[in-house]
This record gives structure tokens, C-alpha cells and sequence, in this order.
């Protein structure tokens, strides 16, 4: 089978979707690796290596949709890529789509896809179980991100992260507060930790309390209960508005002796909750960073402008997007090595493997055959349920 790999058309989206690397795993399994000319450049792969891998290149986007029966990219068409439209027309009924393509998110949109025809897999939709893991490209991109943020406060704090004892005196560590122990929240723990901040961590789910410890942070803990905390996938559920108002309150001291914030806060397919008001920012010392990792989704301070970097009360406050796309050659290396793990799941004997046969491909399949048959994004977006056949 061919796997069309098209250059990323997303503003500022440097990532591309397979690196040179995997191109020998691929093709030991059958597959055929087509990818538009200078489509790796920005993530530092350039055409050459990929033909010394045995890929092919290919001049333009429209050859790639036209030569690939499976093409896989990292920002497919959505709401926040609507530059991706122009691929609906490139398109064709049987071609298979993979990649971010927001399926919680607009169902104007996903019926756009469905209608050409594609059978299309949502990575973010990935279970998450240990099979799963090695696909897992959510959590990949939540790894750097997490970083990444870290190294970024560091950088516009105007102190110093470690404590240090020289002969002008000690100087004193920073305090990193970090909301949402998910996978970014771990990683960003972690690379404080190292930078030398004392850090604290809070998560609504008490789970979350033995990991933050076993990282050497302190777990913020809250004299209030979240119900139903986390949904079966592991994820953060909503809670009431009861519950956010009493969270914000209790959080408030902690920001207020904290010099670094990083909100990683997220409900899959919802505004992101309102965890830090602009009285919690104008209570922080002034110079102090916010971080907000949720700025996509509308993000967790109250004053966050996404895609943007504001003072506000003389805190900084960062609400950059699309994170992991400022280090596009790992991030691009750890997402390629998600998407091998799942084709070479989900092709066999050169053969797409029917959903019925495998919990990966179904609960990942999106369209199929002109229709939205993902049965967990039809009930989210309230669309009509399907027959059970449709489905399957």
C-alpha cells in the first residue's frame, strides 16, 4: 500500500508525519512511502533522506493525494485548521485520512470529510491502554509540550530556578505551581524539578497524589471532592460551576506564593475551565509567569489571550498554541513512531482490518463510506445514533 505524506499547510506548523526513520519499518511490512517535496524540511528532514530511505518525492500535494491510498498528516482539516479545506477536493471515497482531525469539535466540519468519501482515524481518540500506548500520539505531543512550557517560563521569569549559594549570597529557588497532573503536567513537574524550582502540583483526582510525590513535588491537596473525577479514558471530566468557584478560592493562597503558574487543565471537546481569575493574577508578585497550556481551548486563567503573550498586573502571562510544534524534529520523530505502531496495526496482508476486529481501529474510526460512524463523537455532538451495522 502507498502512504502519501502531504507537506503541513497549518500557519506556523513545522512537524511533519513520518520521519526518515520509520521508512524501513514501513517498508518491511509492505508499504510504499510517497511524500511531497520539501514536506520534512521545516522539521530538519530534508527530500534527500527520505530517498536515501527509500521514500519517494513527489512535486506537489495534489500527486500525493492522487498516488496515496493511505495519507497520513499531522493537522488534518478542522476547526482550527480551516486552510485544510482545500484538501477536501484532493480527496477520494476508500482513501484512508490520519491525523488530528478535532472530532469533538464541529460536525459540520466532520461531515464535510465524510462526504469524500474517506474512511478516516482520529488519533486523538486513541483508548488509553497498554496495547494503545505505543500509538498514543496525544500523550506524545502532551510530553513536549509540558517541557517545552517549562523551558519557556524559565526563560521570562526574572529569577533564577535553582537555589544557589555563591559569595554574593544564596539566591533563593523559584516556586512552580503546576495545575493538572495529565501527561503534560507530569512532564512539566519533571523538567522544573530539574531546572532546580521547588515544586507544587494539584489535580482534582486524588489519583494524582502518588505521582506528583514520586516525582519529588509537593501535591496541593484541597478540602473538596471532584465527583466522578475522571471519565473511563483517564481524562479530567467537567465538573459544576458549585465546584470550579470553591477550587479557585482554595487555589488563590497557593498561586499568590507561586512565581511560575502552568495550567494544563482540559476536557476533551470542552472550553477549558476557568481555574485562575484576574484577581488570583493581580494577588501574584509582579515579574511572575503564567503558562497556559490550555490557551487552545480558551484556557485555565481568565485573562489568557490564545496565541498571544500579555502582561497583565505585571505578570506575564503566555498563551501560546500548538506548542509541540516548536520542537518539530522530535516532535515530529515521536509522532511518526505513534503512526508506524498504527498502520502496522491496521493493515494486514496489504488490507485495511475491519473495526469489528480490533478495539484500536474502532474506537480511532471516524468516517467511513460518506458517514460520521464513530459512536462516542455521534452521541457528543448529539447527532442521530446509527444502526448497529453502520457502526461496526
Amino acid at each position: 500500500m502507498i502512504i502519501g505524506v502531504p507537506k503541513e499547510s497549518y500557519a506556523g506548523e513545522r512537524r511533519v508525519a513520518l520521519v526518515p526513520a520509520v521508512i524501513t519499518n514501513l517498508a518491511k511490512a509492505g508499504f510504499q512511502v510517497v511524500m511531497e517535496a520539501g514536506a520534512g524540511e521545516q522539521a530538519g528532514y530534508p527530500d534527500a533522506v527520505y530517498l536515501e530511505k527509500g521514500a519517494k518525492i513527489l512535486p506537489d500535494r495534489a500527486a500525493v493525494f492522487a498516488g496515496a491510498e493511505i495519507v497520513v498528516q499531522v493537522l488534518c482539516y478542522g476547526p482550527g485548521h480551516v486552510a485544510g479545506k482545500a484538501d477536501l477536493p484532493l480527496m477520494r471515497r476508500g482513501q484512508v485520512l490520519i491525523g488530528f482531525l478535532q472530532p469533538l469539535d464541529s460536525a459540520e466540519i466532520l461531515q464535510q470529510i465524510a462526504q469524500t468519501g474517506v474512511t478516516s482515524f482520529a488519533v486523538e481518540l486513541m483508548p488509553r491502554t497498554t496495547r494503545a500506548q505505543s500509538m498514543d500520539a496525544l500523550s506524545s505531543m502532551a510530553t513536549i509540550s509540558g517541557y517545552k512550557a517549562v523551558l519557556i517560563a524559565a526563560d521570562t521569569l526574572p529569577r533564577l530556578f535553582p537555589m544557589m549559594t555563591t559569595a554574593a549570597g544564596t539566591v533563593t529557588p523559584a516556586r512552580v505551581l503546576i495545575i493538572g497532573v495529565g501527561v503534560a503536567g507530569l512532564q512539566a513537574i519533571a523538567t522544573a524539578r530539574r531546572l532546580g524550582a521547588v515544586v507544587s502540583a494539584y489535580d482534582m483526582r486524588p489519583a494524582a497524589k502518588e505521582q506528583v510525590q514520586s516525582l519529588g513535588a509537593r501535591f496541593v491537596e484541597l478540602p473538596i471532592e471532584a465527583k466522578n473525577a475522571q471519565d473511563a479514558r483517564g481524562y479530567g471530566t467537567a465538573q459544576d460551576e458549585t465546584f470550579y468557584a470553591k477550587q479557585r478560592e482554595l487555589l488563590g493562597r497557593v498561586i499568590a506564593e507561586s512565581d511560575v503558574v502552568i495550567t494544563t487543565a482540559l476536557v476533551p471537546g470542552k472550553k477549558a475551565p476557568v481555574l485562575v481569575t484576574a484577581d488570583m493574577v493581580r494577588g501574584m508578585v509582579p515579574g511572575s509567569v503564567i503558562f497556559d497550556l490550555a490557551a487552545e481551548r480558551g484556557g485555565n486563567c481568565e485573562l489568557t489571550s490564545p496565541g498571544e503573550t500579555i502582561v497583565a498586573h505585571g505578570i506575564t502571562i503566555i498563551g501560546r498554541t500548538n506548542v509541540a510544534a516548536s520542537v518539530p524534529y522530535h516532535a515530529s520523530q515521536m509522532y511518526a513512531r505513534n503512526l508506524t505502531s498504527f498502520l502496522l496495526n491496521l493493515v494486514k496482508d496489504g488490507k485495511v482490518r475491519p473495526a469489528s476486529e480490533d478495539d484500536i481501529i474502532r474506537e480511532t474510526l471516524l468516517t467511513r463510506d460518506g458517514e460520521i460512524v464513530n459512536a462516542r463523537v455521534r452521541e457528543f455532538l448529539a447527532l442521530p445514533e446509527m444502526a448497529a451495522q453502520g457502526a461496526t
